[in-house]
């Protein structure tokens, strides 16, 4: 049925074969031509870079708080958590101020003043918590402390 069949690759085959053995001189380049599209293409897929589209995140919701609390137990929550904060900040607080003796009585020991120091120091920190404070108010739209919204205000009025 095959040998029949006008589909068969057999005899094509076979007359490339007889065709090729000749001795011509431009087999081998018309070879090396007729494979150039082919070696093309698969050059071409083989750098071709395919991503998978990714998966779908999984939501995983935080279940540490009971959702049944009332407005009560967060607020208490809360007040909690916020004596806490304050009594690290405390600790932080006193031991800053522990090592500051403990600079100042080598300092003095060596015998730099002191006093100086101390005083310089304190205009550092005053500087630092006030630029904070200036970039906290900017960050919530709301003028300095030492500033009143309604000179802001006019300022931002005036031609």
């Amino acid at each position: 049925m095959f040998a029949k069949s006008r589909f068969n690759p057999a005899p094509g085959a076979v007359d490339f074969w007889n065709e090729f053995r000749k001795p011509n001189p431009y087999r081998w380049p018309i070879l090396a031509v007729s494979a150039l599209p082919l070696a093309v293409i698969f050059y071409w897929l083989s750098t071709e870079t395919v991503y998978k589209t990714p998966e779908r995140p999984r939501v995983t919701y935080i279940t540490t708080f009971d959702p049944e609390r009332t407005d009560n137990e967060i607020i208490q929550s809360n007040l909690e958590n916020q004596e806490l904060k304050e009594l690290r900040e405390q600790a932080e607080a006193d031991l800053a101020a522990r090592k500051r003796e403990i600079y100042k009585a080598l300092g003095a020991g060596i015998g730099m003043d002191v006093e100086e120091i101390e005083r310089r120091a304190e205009e550092e920190r005053a500087a630092e918590a006030a630029a904070e404070e200036a970039r906290r108010a900017e960050m919530f739209g709301r003028p300095p402390s030492g500033e009143s919204g309604a000179e802001t205000s006019s300022e931002s009025t005036a031609p």
